[in-house]
């Protein structure tokens, strides 16, 4: 009896103890489940932000500079997150775009000038990404003129015909096209441990030089029309206050997951071109054909096709970012799961972006340099205003209710903020001023050295 007593105890606790791991397990794959169906705009937003002028920015910094920008890839990543966690919050709580809420909260005025700054800023934009496409192409030996009206048909009908559904799930695929980076950098044999060293351990040069590109690098890593596109994206896919965990958390993946690219971006050309004294690269076309000869045709193929899908990607992305701004500020019906005769406006702004767009690369002896300039002085005078707006409304009770920035969040997104503002106002100075560059580099030398 003492035997098959202890048999059915054994075979009780077997049983207890296999409910227990199913009810886990269950549990698990609820939650995976809940972020799956969230998950997207987080996601989207931070890495698209790698884009043609980002790649060109952190390819620069590799090569000039080697390992030693490592280290700002860590606050990078928690400005990046605090600034997209705000929109992202507001989205969920209020149901409403960002340009929505500045209307409603600030007047048609304000709502105005965010919609004008919207149309310039990111037309220059848009222009910028399908000059990457131009570049990638030609590295692969197509014609300009011939890849982008191919790149601008494509990008118009994945948006124009496809529902918000199905172009999420085609971008979070071109996301997962970023890795050609990642293989990048493997092939280019870095010093793994002097890179994890940099990135831990920071290493700041006083001249203006390297000042000036960490300012580039936050410039071009965090831009207004981020936070337009992050918070509609959310509004888009209905997702509600029980949700916010796990749109916090898509956030906080999107985020980490872009600064992981621009950490392999960075490792490749310091591994390969700093290390061969290539420090003149000024843009992603340069440094996807200098590594050729440096890291064999692989690397270089895997740099250029990363250019060319950020680039796509990001052309997509942009006019319909622009497009919800200007839409959301005036009323009028905008998103992907409206057919075109629901949202006329928002389709044909839209349209006019990717025309204008495009069209201005295949012009000859186009002044694209000066685009890529005004594009980012553009986002520099628009980030300040942009970041106050967001700071003003998710600190108001009446808006957010229990939602609103607590006293350590609002701390850490002030200073953020602040910071933030202060590098573009230099970059925006140093960029239409080009003698400031010297004139600072004299000024540190003399106080410093």
């Amino acid at each position: 009896m003492n035997a098959w007593a202890t048999v059915t105890d054994t075979l009780t606790a077997w049983k207890k103890r296999g409910t227990n791991l199913n009810r886990r397990s269950a549990f698990w794959r609820r939650r995976i489940a809940l972020f799956l169906a969230v998950v997207g705009p987080g996601l989207i937003t931070s890495n698209v932000d790698n884009d043609a002028g980002g790649i060109s920015t952190y390819s620069a910094a590799g090569a000039q500079f080697g390992y030693t920008l490592l280290w700002s890839l860590i606050p990078m990543t928690i400005a990046l997150y605090v600034s997209e966690e705000m929109c992202a919050r507001m989205g969920v709580v209020t149901g409403k775009g960002l340009s929505d809420l500045i209307r409603e909260e600030f007047g048609f005025r304000s709502t105005f000038f965010v919609m004008v700054a919207a149309l310039f800023v990111d037309l220059f934009n848009t222009v910028a990404e399908f000059s990457g496409v131009a570049e990638a192409s030609e590295i692969m030996h197509v014609s300009r003129y011939v890849s982008v009206p191919l790149a601008a048909i494509a990008v118009w009908l994945l948006v124009v015909y496809g529902s918000y559904r199905i172009v999420e799930k085609i971008f979070l695929v071109a996301c997962g096209f970023y890795l050609s980076y990642v293989l990048s950098a493997f092939l280019a044999k870095p010093d793994w441990l002097l890179a994890a060293h940099s990135l831990v351990i920071p290493t700041v040069h006083f001249n203006a030089p390297y000042l000036l590109m960490v300012t580039g690098l936050v410039g071009t890593t965090i831009a207004p029309w981020q936070f337009f596109y992050l918070q509609a994206g959310f509004v888009e896919k209905r997702v509600g206050p029980r949700q916010y965990k796990h749109a916090r958390m898509d956030v906080l993946v999107g985020s980490i997951s872009c600064m992981i690219i621009v950490f392999f971006i960075i490792v490749c050309c310091a591994a390969t071109l700093n290390v061969h004294g290539l420090t003149n690269i000024t843009s992603a076309k340069e440094a996807a054909q200098a590594l050729v000869p440096l890291a064999g045709k692989w690397a270089g193929g895997l740099f250029a096709f990363g250019l060319l899908n950020a680039s796509l990607f990001a052309a997509s992305i942009l006019p319909l970012s622009t497009a919800h701004v200007i839409c959301e500020g005036l009323g009028f019906e905008a998103g992907l799961d409206r057919k075109f005769k629901e949202a006329p406006a928002f389709y044909s702004l839209y349209t006019a972006l990717i025309v204008l767009g495009a069209g201005i690369v295949l012009i000859p002896r186009a002044p694209l340099w000066k685009i890529l300039l005004y594009s980012q002085v553009g986002n520099g005078i628009w980030l300040p205003i942009v970041l106050i707006f967001i700071l003003i409304l998710i600190n108001r009770r009446d808006l957010m209710g229990v939602h609103i920035n607590s006293w350590g969040f609002n701390v850490v997104a002030w200073t953020a903020s602040i910071i933030m503002i202060i590098l573009t106002l230099v970059l925006i100075y140093t960029s239409v001023v080009p003698q400031a560059g010297a004139e600072a580099g004299a000024f540190m030398h003399r106080h410093f050295f």
